[in-house]
């Protein structure tokens, strides 16, 4: 790599005058002789990575394009990254991996080539690692800033760490580099060491470990090539029993709050796509925790969503079409219209630290092609800070899901008749087209559209990532979207051009971003809740299998239909 001499930890003011700084803090004596502002120190990790993410992707992009010119023109001196593949060498691939990305300089420099290792860690640091600037929020992977500085790095984390960079900087540049190839290799290696460290009583329960795991999860997530080889779900897994088995001490330290904190985040995404129950309860995965209460709020509404969904899901594929389950159903019914109104509340209520404003309006679609367009028609919402917008959309994506639940529940309850003529569909609708809405006009500001526009943008720094450009386009809100996309382009209340739209953002963000989870996701064509009703059999004609007229005659009937025309009432009256 190329060496740069000794970095310096004097004041940026002192740098810039070249001078030296006495290093006194919070303010050095040399500024203040001068009377200047002392602008600061730069943090001990700006030291070590340096900003090489974008030039790095322009360089092996280079490189690989004159590497094929080449091979065209039957020059020798050809690369020999295949040759080294076939090897199956480390050091060859490193070596392969290096004239990739070596630094375009002039002949007569005496720089020397960086090392692909360093240039890929620093990539996925300034990719994907988010810390907090002023406590407000917990970041993202931060945890791995202090894992990464201890004099000996445990092998699990090393390599797993070592894996999602190769592959990060590898989506990036393209499909065929020598960068994939070593991911994948750095990946099984890490899987091994990871096993072994989960044997060894002294290790299994570290946070080096628990780190480990959930880096196999997000290598999972940016490299997956086909939904069956996604084993994201399967390491999450582990990570919730690690925490579990960890108790309530890990949460003593910082670095155990930050894993805790990753570990929660993951599991409700997890618990969301497999309709299953959380392991703990939503008080065991939130007391304690006081990093930021507001986003421990909206995860402890979105665990107990959870709970309901998974509840439902229990009794509609269980439950005997019954005068008391009817019941037992309105109940249920109820409570979840109840969960709805909190979270509701919540977003009336949010501090004014994650409150978000309208900047732009856009109505213009380049050549009327949806799946290419960054905005879709309509507002553009601006938000403090991505871990604000990426709250307010996993809340959003926790209503929606249990607005179809609500909906399920109401088709069981009123079947065979159509469940869309019911007062609780209507009220479900309005919901959820606004809260898709709400999702769609977020995306832009996720997906860098502002950085174009800076006299729109608004700089709080909350969070910033933990090396790199600011500016430069970030893979870590493509990461944190495509749930939320995922979960409105399979929905039935979407329309088609906001779909399409939805779908070639999932598509931008596995192509452009490198998240190669987002565009299987993407290829998705489900709908919901309506496939769900027809699973639960409330689309078919059940009167005579299950002898509902008597039922209809009975005191379940009085209950469904009082039920049902005080709902209408209330329906009627909101649309005054």
């Amino acid at each position: 790599m190329v060496y740069c001499g000794k970095p310096s930890r004097g004041c940026q003011m002192c740098r810039t005058r070249r001078i030296k700084c006495d290093e006194t803090k919070p303010t050095c004596n040399q500024c203040a002789k001068s009377r200047r502002q002392c602008p600061g120190y730069k943090h001990d990790f700006d030291l070590v990575f340096r900003n090489e993410t974008q030039a790095t992707e322009r360089r092996a992009r280079k490189s690989q394009k004159a590497a094929s010119q080449k091979l065209r023109n039957g020059q020798a001196g050809a690369s020999s990254s295949s040759k080294d593949a076939d090897a199956g060498s480390e050091s060859q691939s490193a070596e392969s991996v290096s004239k990739e990305v070596s630094i375009t300089t002039p002949r007569n420099s005496r720089a020397l080539q960086m090392a692909p290792d360093q240039q890929a860690s620093c990539h996925f640091v300034s990719n994907f690692v988010m810390v907090s600037r002023q406590g407000f929020s917990p970041g993202w992977m931060n945890y791995l800033m202090p894992l990464l500085k201890i004099d000996r790095i445990p092998e699990s984390l090393r390599l797993a760490f070592t894996a999602c960079s190769f592959a990060s900087i590898g989506n990036r540049v393209g499909g065929g580099n020598t960068f994939a190839r070593m991911a994948i290799a750095q990946y099984t290696q890490a899987l091994s060491a990871t096993h072994k460290a989960l044997q060894d009583p002294a290790t299994a329960l570290t946070d080096a470990t628990l780190a480990s795991t959930l880096l196999l999860g997000v290598y999972e997530a940016i490299s997956a090539n086909r939904i069956g080889s996604m084993a994201w779900g399967s390491h999450i897994e582990g990570a919730i029993q690690l925490v579990k088995a960890r108790g309530r001490s890990q949460l003593k330290t910082k670095v155990g709050v930050m894993l805790f904190s990753t570990v929660r985040t993951q599991m409700i995404g997890f618990m969301h796509a497999n309709q299953t129950p959380p392991t703990m309860s939503a008080e065991w995965w939130t007391s304690g925790d006081t990093h930021d209460t507001t986003a421990c709020a909206t995860q402890r509404l979105s665990i107990r969503v959870g709970e309901l969904r998974a509840e439902v899901n229990r009794l509609l594929s269980t439950l005997d079409r019954t005068p008391d389950n009817i019941q037992l159903m309105l109940d249920l019914m109820r409570r979840c219209q109840m969960m709805d109104q909190e979270l509701a509340n919540w977003f009336h209520d949010a501090p004014p630290h994650y409150t978000y404003k309208t900047a732009a309006w856009e109505d213009n679609v380049p050549n009327g092609d949806y799946f290419k367009a960054e905005v879709y028609p309509g507002r553009v919402d601006l938000y403090q800070d991505l871990w604000v917008a990426s709250v307010w959309n996993n809340v959003r994506t926790s209503r929606i899901l249990l607005s179809s639940s609500i909906v399920r529940c109401a088709a069981w309850i009123c079947a065979p008749i159509d469940y869309r003529t019911t007062p609780e569909y209507a009220w479900v609708s309005r919901i959820a087209r606004e809260t898709i809405t709400d999702i769609i006009a977020s995306v832009p500001y996720l997906l860098g559209w502002f950085s174009k526009r800076k006299h729109l943008l608004e700089r709080t720094g909350l969070s910033s990532f933990g090396c790199g450009d600011e500016d430069a386009q970030k893979a870590l809100p493509g990461l944190q979207l495509s749930w939320p996309l995922v979960c409105i382009q399979n929905q039935d209340f979407i329309s088609d051009s906001e779909r399409a739209w939805v779908k070639g953002r999932l598509h931008f963000i596995n192509e452009q971003l490198g998240v190669r989870s987002a565009g299987l996701l993407g290829q998705l064509n489900l709908r919901m809740p309506s496939m769900l009703i027809r699973r639960d059999g409330t689309m078919a004609n059940l009167t005579a299998g299950v002898g509902f007229e008597k039922m209809l005659r009975g005191k379940a009937s009085n209950d469904v239909g009082s039920f049902f025309t005080a709902r209408r009432g209330q329906v009627t009256d909101q649309g005054e």
